[in-house]
């Protein structure tokens, strides 16, 4: 029964439409925040972005006979450095498509670039504004504004997470888009880097840090110390074996969402280490996208729609 699921999930995904999805940059021209006015190109090797002159996100959104209401946001990972945008970002979205949830991946700017002033903040920013935009173009879409929610792969995880934890509003720039809710309803973690202290993932923490590993500096941006009652509901993915960013991040953040008493579940599975894919994944891993939609409908976020 699950094999026919699975065939079955991978078959509506291939059906959807190709990459060619509409860009919609965040920021109006001259109004990009946190920026100190050097000018850089934006970058793409080898399938990734390197850097980001534009931030912005990609639409996928669901027509709305196929739609139920919900969108999300996914910050694609790599470490700080760089953004794998097709795999981490695209692929999922069409998933995200195939259960009738409108998906918007995140291209934000990445910490080691020239032209910030606070290189810890922009990727917050860029994530923030990109809710906001989602929230005001809800009726176009076909989006119900309460059931936006953010999503993270590996250092997107810690993108998405902060999102959930870091209350303060750092995106307002005075323009009609601020009147809308800057925050996630729900979080989806897939291999998060969560921490910066004791277990975090090296690069990202070099790359986000940089030099400054102050004390102060490691407990505001480790997600675990920042997790309160109106911490978002989240659903956590890991996997025992990952060497690349330890499976304590994953489990720091659960235990405290815990002792807040906020919603959340947690799967940690015995492999798939730091790459754990949409499909043929090793053992039970393989059923960590039916547990998520599981928990979406369980949870309220996703209604099933009724076959037509």
């Amino acid at each position: 029964m699950r094999k026919k699921y699975l065939l079955l999930m991978i078959a509506l995904v291939a059906l959807l439409p190709s990459m060619a999805q509409e860009f919609i940059p965040l920021w109006k021209e001259g109004k990009k925040p946190n920026s100190n006015g050097k000018r850089i190109t934006d970058t793409l090797y080898n399938d990734r972005v390197w850097r980001v002159a534009t931030p912005g996100m990609y639409a996928f959104v669901v027509p709305a006979s196929e739609n139920n209401g919900t969108a999300v946001l996914i910050c694609p990972g790599g470490g700080y450095e760089r953004i794998s945008h097709l795999y981490n970002g695209f692929n999922l979205a069409k998933w995200y498509n195939s259960i009738g949830v409108s998906a918007f991946v995140l291209i934000y700017r990445l910490p080691h670039q020239q032209d910030l002033q606070n290189r810890q903040l922009a990727g917050l920013q860029d994530a923030q504004r990109a809710l906001r935009i989602i929230r005001a173009n809800a009726s176009q879409w076909n989006i119900k504004p309460a059931k936006v929610g953010i999503m993270g792969t590996s250092a997107g995880g810690h993108l998405a997470a902060m999102v959930g934890t870091q209350e303060r509003d750092e995106s307002a720039v005075g323009d009609s888009i601020d009147s809308y809710n800057h925050r996630a309803d729900f979080m989806v973690l897939l291999s998060p880097v969560i921490t910066m202290g004791r277990y975090a993932h090296p690069g990202s923490r070099r790359n986000f840090l940089a030099a400054d590993t102050s004390k102060a500096m490691i407990e505001k941006y480790s997600n675990e110390l920042r997790v309160t009652s109106i911490t978002p509901p989240s659903f956590i993915v890991h996997a025992l074996n990952d060497s690349t960013v330890k499976v304590q991040n994953s489990v720091l953040f659960y235990q405290a969402l815990l002792d807040k008493k906020v919603n959340a579940s947690i799967h940690v599975f015995p492999q798939g280490g730091h790459g754990i894919r949409m499909d043929a994944n090793p053992g039970s891993t393989d059923l960590w996208l039916e547990l998520l939609e599981l928990w979406l409908k369980e949870t309220g976020w996703v209604v099933p729609i009724p076959f037509r």
